[in-house]
């Protein structure tokens, strides 16, 4: 696949208790993201954050938390991006979503594996 240098960073903050149909929610978005075919998707387990309900989450040594902060990014064209934002929608029920424009310096893999 051939990115343009112009593409959108979808960027979706997230807790890592959050469920969708019983699987874990970071999981569902990131099938849906290889299933419209998106570019690449990656997902990010924070040490400590807080959303809009201001309550800390935190990984301390002696308590492990079990809802840390999850980052999911993805890079596409901003008009596959578009595509998808109406069922994460429906798939998010607290956290935040944002979309920027960003540009792609480089997107390629080693086909020598």
């Amino acid at each position: 696949m051939k990115l343009p240098s112009e593409a959108q960073l979808l960027r979706i903050f997230i807790g890592e208790a959050d469920k969708f149909e019983g699987k874990p929610l970071h999981e569902a978005i990131v099938h849906l993201a290889r299933q419209k075919g998106m570019a690449g998707a990656t997902v990010l387990r924070g040490l400590m954050g807080f959303g809009a309900d201001s309550r800390m989450h935190s990984a301390k040594i002696l308590r492990l938390s079990e809802d840390l902060p999850i980052v999911i990014e993805i890079v596409d064209k901003p008009e596959k991006l578009q595509e998808i934002l109406p069922e994460l929608d429906k798939m998010i029920k607290e956290g935040l979503v944002t979309l920027e424009d960003i540009k792609v310096i480089a997107y390629r893999y080693n086909d020598e594996k």
